[in-house]
């Protein structure tokens, strides 16, 4: 793998540097709690990702757009009847999501202060602005990074956008992140380098079967063995 030529190195931030998928997965199942007397849980739960996934062209990714989306499908769940009670609860747990500390994952720190002595490294992200740009404040992380990237979604187009702002050539380009869907597959397309991290839960959207079989792939069980050969 010619590695010898990366320049810069970018990483997702929601499961790779800090943990995010987990107070989803909790605010789902308060979700559920709530609605039990409409639905079942399990019935109430895909009706929740549904929507969430009708409503990303319109909201796109991020803890607001989420609890919108928890009221549309509450809404939908009680056929309408639910008291504004629960309206409140529903805003609340978004809010609670909004101002959770944040909980970096375990060597992310230490891997960013090795690696920023000799790459550029940069946060490439998607989602809400304010959120990220509060959860990075709040990370201690931004010191490490030479530049901050924050867009609706990640699509081919967005990494070669990325690429050409960087003053950098495509093979010089290597994407770290949890998401096979977002952080790998759309960067191997373009031709640079994409190293996946695996966090223990992942969002049913972003799940990808197949297996990668590609020169610029690699997979770590953890931060901390990227310095290992980078």
């Amino acid at each position: 793998m010619p590695l010898q030529n990366i320049k810069v190195i970018a990483f997702d931030a929601d499961d790779t540097l800090w943990v995010n998928e987990t107070f989803f997965r909790k605010a789902e199942e308060d979700f559920c709690a709530l609605l039990e007397g409409y639905m079942p849980k399990e019935e109430a739960n895909k009706l929740l990702f549904d929507m969430e996934i009708g409503n990303l062209p319109l909201y796109g990714y991020g803890i607001k757009p989420f609890t919108l989306s928890l009221i549309e499908a509450a809404i939908v769940v009680s056929k309408g009847t639910m008291p504004i009670e629960l309206v409140q609860k529903l805003i609340d747990i978004g809010k609670k999501m909004l101002e959770a500390p944040v909980e970096l994952i375990d060597g992310i720190e230490i891997t960013l202060k090795e690696l920023s002595k000799k790459y550029r490294l940069v946060m490439a992200t998607k989602g809400d602005l304010l959120d990220q740009e509060r959860k990075l404040i709040k990370s201690g992380l931004e010191k490490y990074f030479h530049h901050i990237e924050i867009v609706s979604d990640k699509t081919e187009k967005h990494y070669k956008k990325l690429v050409k702002h960087l003053d950098i050539q495509e093979n010089e380009f290597l994407m770290v992140g949890n998401s096979l869907k977002s952080d790998i597959l759309p960067v191997l397309n373009i031709g640079a380098h994409a190293f996946h991290i695996p966090f223990h839960t992942t969002w049913a959207h972003e799940m990808i079967y197949e297996e990668i079989n590609h020169p610029n792939f690699k997979s770590f069980t953890k931060a901390s063995d990227l310095l290992q050969i980078l």
